[in-house]
């Protein structure tokens, strides 16, 4: 008999798997997972809970009042507008609920995968780290983006079942048209979704270094609650610039004025940016040296 003789594979070709195959397999297991469809289905709550929770309350308005760090003179603007409504939910979430979205599914990523022995099967395929780690930053965008979209669609259709579509106003007093509001909301959801994908950039970062999700979410929360502390302490003005949470609430409340004041918003995408860079380039630089 003949000896059956064994083929070595060739390893000297990388992705050799396609990348819309790569994407789908993640979206698939992203959007399968419980835990991932009950954040988002609660985020997707938040507005209406809000707006039936203003209504029954019956707050008076702050009418052309300028909105400040604080998150009930936000919510007080939000009474009868169906314009503050989404983009008070958002902001009132963005200190908690979103980046803990974002940080549960860059935890997922890697820390999660590696927990359940799956993440070596990515580094042993024919895929390249620089590939695995775009499609697995790619997945957790999506979360973000998924999240802050549908805050966005509950919130506009529960202020406009409850306010009516003459109550799109700005704090300033003039009147926007549907189009013009649903555009402001918009250019506020996209804000924040870059500052959760910095969130996101970070949880990788994190996530590239162990197999413990938790330590993940939990190193996120923390570092969002040390940067808030951080901001309030004036002896330490000088670092507030290189801080993630700077003007998460007064960035957003700028669109809620006319003529709007987009400073701010360029900072925080500029910020949001550098954190993302960082981060992607940390789980990286972890990801070529690691075996699984």
């Amino acid at each position: 008999m003949t000896a059956a003789v064994a083929v070595p594979v060739s390893r000297t070709g990388h992705d050799t798997v396609p990348l819309t195959r790569l994407i789908a397999a993640e979206l698939r297991w992203i959007y399968r997972r419980p835990r991932t469809l009950a954040v988002l289905g609660l985020l997707a709550l938040v507005p209406i809970v809000v707006g039936i929770g203003l209504t029954l309350v019956g707050q008076s308005a702050s009418g052309s009042d300028a909105p400040d760090d604080s998150g009930g003179a936000l919510l007080a603007s939000a009474v009868n507008n169906a314009f503050v409504l989404p983009i008070a939910a958002m902001v009132m979430t963005l200190t908690l609920l979103l980046p803990l979205a974002s940080a549960m599914a860059g935890a997922d990523a890697i820390a999660g995968e590696a927990a359940h022995g799956t993440l070596r099967g990515w580094l042993i395929a024919p895929v390249s780290r620089g590939r695995l780690l775009a499609v697995k930053a790619f997945g957790v965008a999506t979360v973000s983006v998924v999240a802050v979209l549908a805050m966005c669609v509950t919130g506009v259709v529960t202020g406009l079942i409850i306010n009516g579509t003459d109550s799109l106003f700005t704090l300033s007093g003039s009147t926007l048209s549907l189009g013009e509001a649903l555009l402001r909301i918009l250019l506020v959801g996209g804000w924040i979704v870059l500052q959760l994908w910095a969130i996101g950039a970070v949880a990788l970062a994190v996530s590239s270094w162990t197999e413990h999700p938790m330590l993940v979410v939990a190193s996120v929360l923390a570092m969002n609650i040390v940067f808030t502390i951080l901001g309030f302490l004036t002896s330490l003005k000088w670092l507030h610039p290189f801080l993630l949470t700077k003007d998460w609430t007064l960035a957003p409340a700028a669109v809620l004025q006319d003529p709007m004041m987009l400073t701010r918003f360029g900072e925080g995408a500029v910020r949001a940016a550098c954190y993302i860079v960082v981060g992607l380039s940390l789980a990286y630089g972890r990801l070529v040296t690691r075996d699984g």
